[in-house]
């Protein structure tokens, strides 16, 4: 699942919620976030921002405005933007998880991992039944050498929503980094099973593979790589 199908995932009940369209005319700002909606599923970033702003144009409380311009933004590319607006989101309405998790998000894919960690956190303490919260406090967590930490908070996300193919394989990433190749082996095999395409999960399951003396096992999982997407050899090849 990529980051935009996530974050739709996250908000699409939310948005329909009456709580935010309290205030608003039938017309106007619920019907410019809807069209903004439909250009955002459509992966039309830019006329999704111009809809969600009109509809912050005419009421500057939406929150869940914000929250959605957030979203396009980051589709866009735009992580500054993407954060002023789900800071604005939590000003407007701070006991609502998503816009952490949404933040949490925006500052993992910039690299401020702190960041992203202190925004899951608060999430979790908002709803401790959030999956992407764990998930995304979890990856970060990894990404600074927090090995136990991710594994705890990516089994928890696992717990949650097991039949999300990336939580699987974050949690394999993190076990490879401790050393824990067969772990990691078992979790990229769900990883597949639930996305039988995932040419990712064969890479890494073909490189444990080799950690753990199955040189049968990774030559056969290479050959699943270059069949699905041999890019993936160019690209770290060249790291």
């Amino acid at each position: 699942m990529g980051v935009a199908s996530k974050l739709l995932s996250a908000f699409s009940a939310a948005i329909l919620a009456a709580s935010f369209f309290a205030g608003c005319s039938r017309r106007s700002p619920e019907s410019c976030v809807k069209g903004g909606l439909e250009k955002y599923n459509q992966g039309d970033y830019a006329i999704a921002i111009s809809d969600f702003s009109e509809a912050i144009r005419s009421n500057p409380n939406f929150a869940a405005a914000y929250g959605w311009r957030g979203m396009a933004r980051i589709g866009a590319n735009d992580l500054d933007g993407a954060i002023a607006d789900f800071t604005q989101a939590v000003h407007l309405k701070p006991d609502y998880a998503v816009s952490f998790v949404n933040r949490s998000l925006a500052w993992e894919l910039k690299g401020e991992h702190d960041e992203a960690i202190k925004d899951a956190t608060e999430a979790i303490r908002l709803n401790p039944a959030d999956a992407e919260a764990y998930y995304n406090r979890g990856s970060s967590k990894g990404v600074n050498r927090d090995f136990d930490g991710s594994l705890s908070d990516l089994t928890e996300a696992i717990r949650l929503k097991p039949g999300d193919p990336e939580y699987y394989f974050n949690r394999a990433i993190s076990y490879g980094r401790k050393g824990d190749y067969n772990s990691a082996i078992g979790d990229l095999t769900e990883a597949i099973r639930l996305r039988p395409h995932y040419g990712k999960a064969y890479y890494f399951r073909a490189e444990s593979r080799r950690w753990v003396g199955d040189i049968a096992g990774a030559i056969s999982d290479s050959n699943e790589v270059w069949r699905i997407n041999p890019r993936l050899y160019q690209q770290n090849s060249s790291k």
